[in-house]
């Protein structure tokens, strides 16, 4: 016989906090807050992950497409930046912390129960949402990296990247993407 498992404090004191919200009208705001936790571990995954997998592809200098050398040209992300060891790193750690972000995103801050097909049309945007992300921190670096500050150019541009990001992912996941589950009348 299975025993019924009983939430942990966290879990009691989180659902709570919801609740509150939702009766005080501040539900979005809460989860802005929540978005904003889920963002900070995904953004620990991201950097953990980038400079794991840059390290291990670094010595790859192999030539983009040349769809992608039109965008990543090194007048604009910075010499020695056009080419696959530079570019993937960004692109795989970008593409699965924002991954683990729409998981931890659809079942903890929005409470959805959105179909599978919406994380398809959630990996289109993300895909071109990376790739535009990943072009700007290599033009913020190159910008940077000409005015003198070397040191914190990838740093800052990652905060610009990871800032347009959100931008544009809380709104996409909150309203259109993971709505939150209706709830259902009658206690059923």
């Amino acid at each position: 016989m299975k025993k019924d498992k009983k939430p942990s404090k966290i879990k009691q004191f989180l659902d709570n906090v919801d609740d509150k919200a939702e009766k005080n009208g501040k539900k979005t705001i809460w989860q802005i807050v929540k978005f904003l936790v889920v963002s900070t571990l995904v953004t620990l995954i991201q950097l953990g992950l980038v400079n794991l997998l840059y390290f291990l592809m670094k010595d790859w200098t192999e030539p983009l497409p040349d769809f992608l050398a039109s965008i990543f040209f090194e007048n604009t992300v910075g010499v020695n930046h056009s080419n696959w060891g530079y570019i993937l790193p960004f692109f795989i750690s970008n593409f699965v912390a924002n991954t683990v972000g729409y998981f931890l995103n659809k079942k903890k801050t929005f409470k959805s129960d959105a179909p599978v097909w919406h994380y398809v049309i959630y990996i289109v945007i993300l895909f071109l949402l990376i790739l535009f992300t990943t072009w700007l921190q290599g033009v913020v670096v190159n910008w940077l990296t000409s005015l003198g500050a070397e040191v914190i150019a990838p740093t800052i541009a990652g905060m610009v990247a990871g800032t347009v990001q959100m931008i544009i992912i809380f709104p996409l996941q909150k309203f259109v993407l993971l709505r939150e589950k209706k709830k259902q009348e009658n206690g059923e």
